[in-house]
């Protein structure tokens, strides 16, 4: 059968050739291709158009090609194309060569790049650069894909706004007239309305909350019939914006509508707050109104860290009020509200301050390090004797000895109470008992040698992290509140046996942080920084009361974001040696150590602050530093699990559930949403 086909194709191409000579005069050809093979086809166009092909081996079947009249030679060639591409077979050209390829890969090979003003025609591959001047790449993108092939492509570049397109060329000409029919300047008017009396704020945000709504109120209007209107605080205007002449018109004529002086010299406002703190904000105006000069804040310490403005003392500013002509400013605490009273004019200028200090403040998660390395090194070597064995007998004798070192070493002490001797290696001769005057009976220790070595060392690490906003004041205390006798006496009124009494002074021992962070330009944050580590002595004993270790730090220093400042330290080795011994016989080579008590010790102690910064300027920045140190501690609690048991009952460990990621935030139509700012990506955090 194959062989028929092949036949019937070199056939089929030999009838073309033997055309009468009128039609080869004429140039002109009458195509008849019945169930014929395609590369029989392909040699026969080949031979007409002069054209050298290359066929893939994956291009197999056959085509059908009829025409009821003579056509030129150049047209056999287009035929041809048409004729593969209804059987998935692309031609790309190159080098004088056309190569016959399966579609999907033809928009992989070396196809001709063209641009809108040189599109070729025809059913040929090629890749056309499309650069869009109003319209953008990533928005025409979903809108163009629909048109085109499969097996080809469209991409968006955005940085050059671009489109790059790789698609048949009588295809990528209809591309290009609908892209010129959209790719034209928007139609949208911009239209300022100055205003006299009314808020130029609180205008735009009652023009945007009727004009955003669509058909059905909450839902958001069409594309063509929103209307923008943003307020520019410092000229009190508001400016409209739409591509619908009509609505621009409407939105105009309600601002010039609402523009109206009001009857009372003296009206009232409401201004709800989404991100200031009422009562502060309160002080801040009627100071402005006052004309008073001077910060807000509690006063500033020694320790450099400024009082506490809210409770209290928050809500004693909220219920007072400055006037100053008509001006009057009230903070509603509940409700988080300022009640301003005051003239169009004044008002208007107090809503422009209000919308400035009313912005989202950023946040600083602070990240501190405490590494603290100890060694401790301590030796100790003694050989003491005595001889007690003729203290009670009558007969006159000598009895004497060395009695070297302290408490748990002394030869006489562990004669008397052998259980008071120290730690270490001790080995001793003793012979029976002896009655020493006062003590009693005795153990005869005549000799009494003591060694001891150890080695200590404690690698200690904490690291508190503290969040807080912007110029704010965080602090966090993790350790023993620890009472401290500040006085102490005894009162006996009418009766005759005295009642002691003691004053208590209780105090935080362990760790203390406390920071207050100030964001300046560029990311760089400043610290006002005190660091306390203290602990209690168990070695130090004091008539007075307990004795605590205490280190601390206080400085103020700027870092940039992300980076970590080391805040100060202690580097500390020393190295105590000593030697108890007899005058003469201790400086005796080799003899003289039975007659001395040596002791040597050495404390090295490495301890290093170190602080790291983060500033959240958005929610995500903050829920990515949330999530990190959430999955840390749930991962600790998951590997804390107990093993089964085959007699004890199983016990279920608590932890923590798998954090969910928040929805992402719908847009309110009430006021356009500022840019965001790019989030921070800080460094990997140091794990504790």
């Amino acid at each position: 059968m194959l062989r028929i086909k092949m036949l019937g194709g070199l056939l089929c191409a030999l009838l073309l050739w033997m055309t009468p000579v009128a039609a080869r005069e004429d140039d002109k050809v009458t195509l008849n291709f019945v169930n014929a093979d395609i590369e029989s086809v392909v040699k026969a166009v080949g031979m007409i158009s002069g054209k050298n092909f290359i066929l893939d081996p994956r291009v197999k079947g056959n085509i059908n090609i009829v025409s009821s009249s003579p056509v030129s030679k150049e047209l056999t060639y287009q035929i041809l194309l048409s004729a593969l591409r209804l059987q998935g077979f692309s031609a790309v050209e190159g080098n004088g060569v056309v190569r016959i390829l399966p579609e999907a890969d033809a928009k992989q090979s070396t196809t001709p790049v063209t641009t809108p003003a040189s599109a070729p025609s025809g059913d040929k591959i090629v890749t056309q650069v499309y650069p869009l001047r109003y319209e953008s790449a990533s928005q025409l993108l979903p809108v163009l894909r629909p048109l085109i092939a499969p097996a080809n492509s469209i991409v968006a570049y955005s940085n050059t706004n671009t489109l790059v397109i790789t698609d048949y060329a009588d295809n990528i000409r209809r591309i290009n007239k609908i892209i010129d029919a959209i790719d034209q300047p928007s139609n949208g008017e911009f239209v300022s309305v100055k205003l006299k009396y009314a808020s130029a704020l609180d205008m735009a945000q009652m023009l945007n909350r009727l004009l955003s709504d669509g058909p059905n109120v909450g839902t958001p209007a069409e594309p063509g019939r929103r209307v923008q209107v943003v307020a520019d605080a410092r000229t009190n205007t508001v400016l409209i914006r739409s591509d619908n002449p009509s609505l621009v018109a409407r939105a105009r004529s309600l601002a010039v509508g609402l523009d109206t002086p009001t009857s009372s010299a003296g009206n009232i406002h409401v201004v709800y707050l989404r991100n200031a703190d009422a009562p502060k904000l309160a002080q801040t105006l009627r100071a402005i109104l006052n004309g008073e000069s001077g910060s807000l804040g509690g006063s500033t310490g020694s320790s450099g860290f400024s009082g506490s403005v809210g409770g209290a003392s928050g809500v004693a500013a909220a219920g007072t009020t400055a006037v100053q002509g008509a001006g009057i400013v009230q903070a509603d605490v509940a409700t988080n509200s300022l009640i301003i009273t005051a003239p169009d004019n004044q008002y208007n200028n107090l809503r422009a301050v209000i919308d400035r200090l009313d912005a989202r403040r950023a946040q600083v998660y602070v990240e501190a390090l405490i590494a603290e390395v100890t060694a401790n090194k301590a030796a100790q070597f003694g050989i003491q004797w005595q001889n007690l064995s003729g203290l009670n007998g009558n007969t006159t004798s000598v009895i004497g000895g060395t009695n070297l070192g302290g408490a748990g070493v002394n030869i006489i002490g562990a004669a008397t109470n052998i259980a008071t001797v120290g730690q270490g290696l001790n080995i001793g001769i003793v012979k029976g008992q002896v009655n020493l005057p006062g003590l009693g009976n005795v153990a005869n220790l005549g000799m009494l040698a003591t060694a001891l070595q150890t080695d200590a060392h404690a690698n200690i690490l904490s690291t508190p992290n503290l969040l807080t906003l912007d110029n704010e004041e965080a602090k966090i205390v993790i350790g023993k509140n620890v009472p401290f006798i500040t006085g102490q006496y005894a009162q006996t009124g009418n009766t005759a046996t005295a009642t002691p009494f003691q004053t208590v002074e209780r105090k935080d021992v362990g760790l203390t942080l406390r920071v207050r962070p100030q964001i300046s330009e560029g990311g760089t944050v400043r610290l006002q920084i005190y660091q306390e580590v203290s602990s209690i002595d168990p070695l130090t004993t004091n008539a007075a009361g307990v004795v605590t270790n205490k280190r601390s730090i206080e400085s103020t220093v700027l870092v940039d974001d992300g980076r970590i400042v080391v805040l100060g330290g202690l580097i500390q080795d020393d190295v105590q040696d000593g030697d108890t011994k007899v005058p003469f016989f201790g400086d005796l080579p080799v003899v003289g150590n039975l007659f001395k008590y040596q002791t040597r010790q050495q404390v090295k102690t490495n301890l290093m602050v170190f602080l790291r910064p983060y500033v959240l300027k958005n929610a995500d920045a903050s829920t990515d530093i949330t999530g990190d140190r959430y999955d840390y501690i749930r991962n600790l609690q998951q590997g804390n699990r107990l093993n089964g048991h085959l007699l004890l009952p199983d016990v279920q460990i608590p932890s923590l559930p798998a954090m969910k990621k928040p929805a992402p935030a719908q847009a309110s139509p009430v006021q356009p949403t500022p840019p965001a700012q790019p989030a921070v990506a800080p460094d990997q955090p140091v794990q504790p």
